[in-house]
């Protein structure tokens, strides 16, 4: 995990030391093809996995719960801080 986060430091700092330079300039153009062949071998991956398929409906259930109940718990947070910080005063 943190060569991971090292990584993206690493790309963060050389993105930012790098503004100026020409070539990394196209990098945005080829971001969405590079995200849509990582999610297709990911789906790959969990199509080739017997025993991640065989349990999809009890993972896919607690997957379901987990982003409803973080999509609830979202609103629920924006709601108090609409009412408790913008409603009373008019502006933030």
């Amino acid at each position: 995990m943190f060569t991971v986060i090292s990584i993206m430091f690493v790309g963060i700092a050389v993105g930012f030391a790098g503004k100026k330079i020409s070539f990394l300039s196209y990098i945005h153009q080829s971001i969405s093809v590079t995200i849509c062949c990582l999610l297709f071998f990911l789906g790959l991956s969990v199509g080739k996995n017997d025993h991640l398929i065989s349990h999809l409906p009890v993972l896919g259930g607690q997957a379901l719960l987990l982003a409803f109940l973080g999509t609830l718990g979202s609103v629920l947070a924006g709601w108090l801080v609409w009412r408790y910080f913008w409603k009373k005063g008019g502006n933030p």
